[in-house]
């Protein structure tokens, strides 16, 4: 038998050397200014771990975290179990079930900076489509802590339903349908049927969009920033919106040592990630 040649390894140099170039330098330009206190790029002071010190021992930063955080758990906690049920739905919807799926996925395409903009007018009272029929129940949107939470939510949720959508549908869809036979001969019931048969074929799909959703969620500007710039008084002032502050405001020093402790808070929840993936399946 001829020895095992893994010479096809070398085709992934190029795409190694251009994440080298667009990933890999400029992180480490980032952790090297988040060492110094930077006016001008000629003008530059070894502070050490000063910025960092700073940060951690601030409780604002502590309150963002846990903002930033819990609007990740909303999301999924929202965004998932919405996306499985209407994957289902779907199902049984025959050769319509592609026009839902586009229709789900529509919003996919939309620009983030665009979003916010778009939802504070549908939501205007006097102009928005929704905001008449809002307005008739007795919804009156005043900009207020909850108000910009659930809006927020919604926005997320509206924008990102149609990735979790489409991943299920198509884990459901592959599977074998003597299995669903099985299940109702044997006279399982339609939770035995999702719990025992369903989840477990869209068990992988669904673990890559909790990865991708908490790390897109986890570090959200802009749909926060258009809306309210983290208000009101610092309700919706997630981590990404102090970066943005502090990059605006000049400081590139403090604000690279930030971009470094949020890169490594979710480098350490995709290391655990992994790690339950791996315990998983083994």
């Amino acid at each position: 038998m001829p020895p095992y040649d893994n010479r096809a390894w070398w085709l992934l140099l190029p795409a190694m050397l251009l994440l080298g170039v667009v990933g890999v330098l400029p992180l480490l330009a980032v952790i090297n200014y988040g060492f110094h206190d930077i006016f001008t790029l000629q003008d530059v002071h070894w502070v050490g771990v000063e910025w960092f010190a700073e940060i951690l021992g601030s409780d604002r930063f502590w309150a963002s975290l846990g903002r930033s955080l819990l609007f990740s758990a909303l999301v999924l906690g929202i965004l998932v179990p919405l996306g499985i049920m209407v994957a289902l739905v779907l199902l049984t919807c025959g050769r319509w079930a592609v026009w839902g799926l586009m229709l789900v996925a529509l919003p996919l395409v939309v620009p983030w900076n665009m979003i916010p903009m778009l939802w504070l007018g549908l939501i205007n009272p006097d102009t928005g489509l929704l905001g008449p029929g809002l307005a008739a129940v007795g919804f009156d949107y005043k900009f207020t802590a909850w108000h910009t939470w659930a809006l927020i939510l919604t926005m997320d949720t509206w924008h990102w339903l149609g990735l979790v959508v489409v991943l299920a549908y198509a884990g459901l869809s592959s599977i074998p349908p003597a299995y669903r036979q099985a299940a109702a001969i044997d006279g399982a019931s339609r939770l035995a049927v999702f719990r025992h048969i369903e989840l477990p074929r869209i068990a992988g799909a669904l673990a890559i969009v909790f990865l991708l959703r908490f790390v897109d969620s986890f570090m959200i500007y802009t749909e926060a920033f258009g809306i309210n710039a983290g208000g009101p008084s610092d309700a919706t002032r997630f981590l990404t919106v102090e970066l943005g502050e502090e990059i605006k405001g000049f400081s590139y020093g403090q604000a690279a040592a930030r971009a470094v402790l949020y890169f490594l808070i979710v480098l350490c929840v995709v290391w655990a990630f992994v790690l339950a993936t791996r315990r998983r399946e083994a």
